[in-house]
Order: C-alpha cells, then structure tokens, then sequence
C-alpha cells in the first residue's frame, strides 16, 4: 500500500474544511476535475468559482459538469460560475460579500492536460503568486489553498521553485503551510497546502 497521490491528498485535506453550503474557488479549471469534486462537496446551497485563460479548459469543463448534473433540477444544483479570466485576477472577479468566507481555494498548476490543448501555455508564477495572495485574502479563517505543483516540465521548476519559496516566508500567525513531497523524485508533482490561522481570542482580563 503506497502513499497517497497528491492530488487525492488535496482533495482529503479539503474535504476536511469545505462543507455543504459552503463557497469554493478552482484557480485552475482545466479539465475541470476538481471543479466538480468542488460543486459535489458544497451542494446545492453553495457556489463553485473556476477560473481559466483558455476556452478549450472552460470547454471541457463545462461539458463535464454538464455531463454531472444532467438531469437535476436548477433547485439541487451548485452555483457555478465559470470565469474566462487568469486567476490573477481573483480579488476582482469574486464577489466582495464573498471576500472572507471562502472555504477553500484549489491549484492545478502546469498546462492542460489534453491533447487538443497547446502545452506551451503553462501557468507561471508571474500570475500564479498574485493569484495565491489573493487567494489568502479571500478565505474564512480557518480556510485552505491547495498547490498541486508539477516541475517536472519546461518552466515548472521556476515556478516550483517560487511557490515554494513564497510559502516557506509567509508569517506563521498568517498560516499554517505543509509540504507533501516524495524527496527521492525531485521532478515528482507534490503539494502545498495552506491553512488560514483563526484569529487570536483574548483571555479574560484580570
């Protein structure tokens, strides 16, 4: 029995802290895998934002989640909003009586993994470090961003190295960060989570 994969440690470490009725964010809609195991999790009282530049990724997204929830009533659905736009662009897309009450931001970084797509268009950390500032912003305390990051591609190492780099400086009272990482296989995706600390309660007074 072997480890398990980061993107199912994601989603278990997720699953943790997102409850039905809650809002979620997909910074990396792709093929929209995780925007549907998002929008399964909240239910019908809560809402999916998925973000991606490339219409073929909003395509297959759409058509997966299509494909989920054919057949349900408007009534049992999850909203789902699909947003045409770089993740770096968060703050401003996201509703600002959302701001504060994510329960959970997802990342799948890299390129689409289709092979209609041009896997030249790869995220890079120019957007991807706004967009997971803005993701920190955008959270309930308590609230987790997940990093699924891939160097093993042409330009993925810059960006590992960036994301990792940006996680191990955040303040301590800021969040809580975890690596998930085989260390034997440097190239090998691994996973960054981030937890938002809960504000500090005062005691009693004396």
């Amino acid at each position: 029995m072997g480890f398990h994969s980061v993107l199912t440690m994601a989603r278990s470490w997720v699953l943790q802290r997102l409850s039905p009725g809650a809002i979620a964010i997909d910074a990396t809609a792709g093929t929209g895998v995780d925007t549907q195991f998002l929008a399964e999790t909240v239910g019908a009282r809560g809402a999916v934002y998925a973000f991606d530049i490339q219409p073929l990724a909003l395509a297959r997204t759409a058509a997966r989640l299509e494909t989920r929830f054919a057949g349900e009533a408007a009534a049992d659905k999850p909203e789902i909003v699909l947003l045409a736009q770089s993740h770096a662009q968060m703050l401003k897309a996201i509703p600002t009586s959302s701001h504060g009450h994510i329960s959970a931001v997802m990342f799948n970084l890299g390129y689409l993994p289709d092979p209609a797509a041009d896997q030249r268009i790869i995220t890079a950390h120019a957007s991807t470090l706004p967009a997971l500032e803005a993701s920190l912003e955008l959270l309930r305390p308590g609230g987790i961003v997940t990093i699924v990051v891939y160097p093993g591609h042409p330009g993925g190492e810059e960006e590992a190295d960036a994301v990792t780099n940006w996680a191990a400086q955040l303040p301590a009272d800021r969040c809580q960060s975890v690596l998930y990482r085989m260390p034997q296989k440097t190239a090998a995706p691994f996973l960054i989570a981030l937890e938002k600390r809960r504000p500090a309660t005062l005691g009693p007074t004396g």
